[in-house]
């Protein structure tokens, strides 16, 4: 899995612009990455299953509501009809801030009168209409969710209108701080360049931006910690081909090989 970053440039810090002795995370085996730390020691609710509000309560957000799609639906200026069809459209083109597929169980928490097990004949439905307008994109089942993508073959569009992705590839020193931070976290940044012998700031942001690491300011002996502590993100996880840190390699393991 890489890592890409849409026009990085060569002098950020602690990421090495692609060369042939660089040293790529995908290029390190699970082994060298054990070798390398030993060496170092971010949903929706089912409607069917809500408890029904007494009516005193609702009355007024109801009334407002269906006032507000009778009008929606009277507008003869407006050519969208409300459906449900509609309505997951316009779900998967807003989409989340972090790319994460929709799933069933939040699309139909929007919606009137459709169960969890309906939305996979909604998606049949979307993209028979986009094959039919010849649509460039269409709706995708990931993981346990939908996401709207372009379709593979305008993918050449894009990296013309965008700009082709580079590798960005990790410098030694960003794996030695993914390493400490791995098998110390939490972790404040101090003790990383204390572990490190170097000051790491520049490093540990970069590595966040990247959305390798993440800040945690949790609560500390009971105390609101005032000081950011780094942790590793589950896109550290998918990097390196893992379901959970403890499947990284232990020291010991490593000396036994």
């Amino acid at each position: 899995m890489d890592v890409n970053d849409p026009e990085t440039t060569d002098d950020d810090r602690g990421f090495a612009a692609p060369r042939d002795d660089g040293l790529s995370l995908e290029e390190l085996s699970l082994d060298q990455l054990g070798d390398a730390f030993a060496a170092l020691l971010g949903t929706g609710d089912d409607p069917y299953g809500q408890a029904v509000a007494p009516v005193a309560e609702t009355d007024a957000a109801e009334l407002a509501h269906e006032e507000v799609l009778a009008e929606t639906a009277g507008d003869a200026d407006d050519p969208c009809e409300i459906t449900p069809q509609s309505i997951f459209e316009a779900m998967l083109f807003v989409g989340r801030p972090n790319n994460a597929p929709l799933t069933a169980k939040e699309v139909a928490a929007l919606m009137r009168g459709v169960r969890p097990d309906e939305i996979d004949a909604l998606v049949g439905e979307l993209n028979a209409a986009y094959d039919e307008r010849g649509c460039p994109y269409a709706v995708v089942a990931v993981e346990t969710g939908y996401r709207l993508v372009l379709r593979e073959e305008f993918s050449g569009i894009r990296d013309q209108v965008l700009g082709r992705l580079r590798e960005a590839r990790l410098s030694q020193a960003a794996i030695d701080v993914l390493a400490i931070v791995a098998y110390h976290q939490p972790v404040l940044s101090e003790e990383v360049a204390k572990l490190r012998g170097k000051p790491s700031g520049a490093l540990l942001a970069q590595l966040v931006r990247r959305q390798l690491l993440r800040v945690d300011r949790g609560d500390d002996a009971g105390e609101r910690s005032t000081k950011p502590r780094y942790a590793t993100t589950k896109k550290f996880l998918e990097f390196f081909g893992i379901e959970s840190i403890e499947e990284l390699p232990r020291p010991q393991d490593v000396e036994r090989k």
